[in-house]
């Protein structure tokens, strides 16, 4: 039976070069693809793909967060990095948030290849590139990250107290009535909101102020309200 593997990835060229050489090899088979943080935590939902393909360097929720929120939703799914980011940070960011393997996009077909089967089989996998940062932090007794904002952390007070009531379930009538503002700014709020955060409607917004522990109405199955 072959794994199912999701891939992520902001350039679309780049996913269908990665879903190209997977499709060539009847051990793993491309369920889904996703362009952003948000979409493949939505599709591993969906689709409990054995095995993610995840980019670091995503618009909105990054590859780390995305990493980190699918590992806590789907504790069978295995996350492997495949990036240009391979700076000793980002690799001692990806295994603390639960990657299984890690390798640049430099890497030859064959070294992908290889690392999907030897984290499917239940192993970890990792660059020499990565294995150098890795073995050079624990010398060095240092295995500190620097802490990358996530979209939450780049909006204003006011775009958070927005988020909070559009994520609560509040129409925009309601949610301009408690803060004081006009229907149309709020419209406004939200339209800077999805882009900033990298969504496209109001479950997505949802979805980020969960993850960032925003709201917890949406795990007691209340929908949004558009």
């Amino acid at each position: 039976m072959a794994y199912r593997v999701l891939v992520v990835d902001d350039h679309k060229i780049l996913r269908d070069g990665i879903m190209a050489i997977l499709e060539r090899n009847d051990e793993f088979r491309v369920v889904g693809e996703a362009e952003t943080g948000s979409q493949a935590v939505k599709l591993c939902e969906k689709l409990k793909p054995d095995l993610v393909l995840m980019d670091l360097g995503l618009s909105g929720m990054n590859g780390i967060e995305a990493t980190a929120e699918i590992i806590r939703r789907h504790a069978g799914t295995k996350v492997i990095i495949l990036t240009m980011y391979d700076d000793e940070n980002s690799v001692v960011a990806a295994f603390r948030a639960g990657v299984r393997g890690f390798l640049s996009k430099t890497a030859s077909s064959a070294e992908l290849l290889d690392a999907l089967r030897i984290v499917s089989q239940g192993g970890s996998y990792l660059s020499s590139e990565a294995s150098e940062h890795l073995l050079s932090r624990i010398q060095r007794g240092d295995l500190a990250i620097k802490r990358v904002p996530g979209p939450i952390e780049t909006l204003s007070p006011r775009e958070q107290q927005v988020l909070r009531l559009i994520a609560d379930g509040k129409t925009t009538k309601d949610v301009a009535d408690t803060l004081d503002l006009s229907s149309q700014t709020v419209r406004s709020y939200r339209k800077t909101l999805m882009k900033k955060i990298g969504v496209t409607n109001v479950a997505g917004l949802t979805q980020v102020a969960l993850a960032a522990g925003l709201t917890t109405l949406g795990k007691l199955g209340q929908k949004p309200k558009s």
